[in-house]
């Protein structure tokens, strides 16, 4: 492999890398909160992909789909968490069978709305070009997502260090039945940690499509990943959800160049070995009881 390609593969993989970042960091944050299992996280994904289509498909703005989708996303977490979750905490196999059930319900929806043919999304104007980088040229809406994927981590990490919120999420991931014995509203604030997560989902998804584009069967994709992220990390912290994703996203995109017939197998023993040797994750802690 030349240095312009293995240059070229490095900044993929930390392009996927940024991009798994903002899907598994909502996914990781509901389970280490809330502990609930939420297997309708590729579905979000999915759904905020295509909300972004008819946005730009409306109104030619990339930019409006890309606050549009996540706030749509937001408002059906919020909806769906006192409706649907909230008596099931604890209970995982149910929250299993009810989250695919949901997953399932929200896929036949978007075929049935959207089509299920291949869609695409264009690159939104001043994105679309490319820029030369050590003897080759590299789109630079890649860089830009790299750049996003930093820029919200950021972010996130500003609001959950500093914000009496982020404060109220970390003791939640604590001790939530502590918190709500201090009087704190947990069942709000929990309905706002699943609207939170499903926001970050359908941004995941605005900002993957113009790369992968539109189809049946993403939610599968989005969902594999983000699990493998949070499960390598470690659940409930923003740190194992960097962590993870700076991993995966590299390994990944040099295991389909280097080893394309193995290259999720590749994957899944990075997995075994993480359980093997460090069953809570990367960055992950031991959850208390509850």
């Amino acid at each position: 492999m030349s240095p312009e390609l293995l240059f070229q593969q490095a900044l993929n993989g930390l392009s996927f890398g940024a991009l798994l970042f903002i899907l598994a960091a909502g996914l990781s944050l509901v389970f280490g909160m809330m502990d609930v299992v939420n297997l309708a996280h590729g579905a979000f994904y999915m759904l905020g992909a295509y909300v972004a289509l008819s946005v730009v498909q409306l109104t030619g703005s990339f930019w409006l789909a890309l606050v549009a989708a996540p706030i749509a996303l937001g408002a059906l977490g919020l909806l769906l968490e006192p409706l649907l979750l909230r008596r099931l905490r604890g209970r995982h196999l149910d929250q299993v069978l009810l989250t695919i059930g949901v997953s399932l319900v929200i896929v036949d929806q978007i075929g049935l709305l959207w089509g299920r043919e291949v869609r695409s999304l264009p690159f939104p104007p001043g994105l679309d070009g490319s820029v030369a980088l050590i003897g080759g040229v590299y789109p630079v809406y890649r860089l830009f997502v790299i750049a996003f994927g930093i820029a919200l981590a950021a972010a996130i990490a500003v609001i959950y260090r500093r914000t009496k919120l982020g404060m109220l999420i970390r003791a939640g991931v604590e001790d939530a039945e502590m918190l709500g014995a201090l009087g704190v509203n947990t069942d709000r604030l929990f309905a706002i940690t699943f609207a939170v997560g499903a926001a970050l989902a359908g941004l995941a998804g605005v900002i993957a499509a113009p790369v992968f584009g539109l189809q049946p069967g993403m939610d599968v994709d989005a969902l594999l990943y983000s699990l493998v992220v949070v499960v390598v990390g470690g659940l409930g912290t923003l740190g194992g959800a960097v962590a993870g994703s700076v991993l995966v996203g590299p390994v990944d995109t040099f295991g389909k160049v280097l080893f394309q017939e193995f290259a999720l197998a590749v994957i899944f023993a990075i997995v075994a070995l993480v359980l093997l040797f460090k069953p809570t994750g990367l960055l992950g802690r031991i959850r208390i009881a509850r």
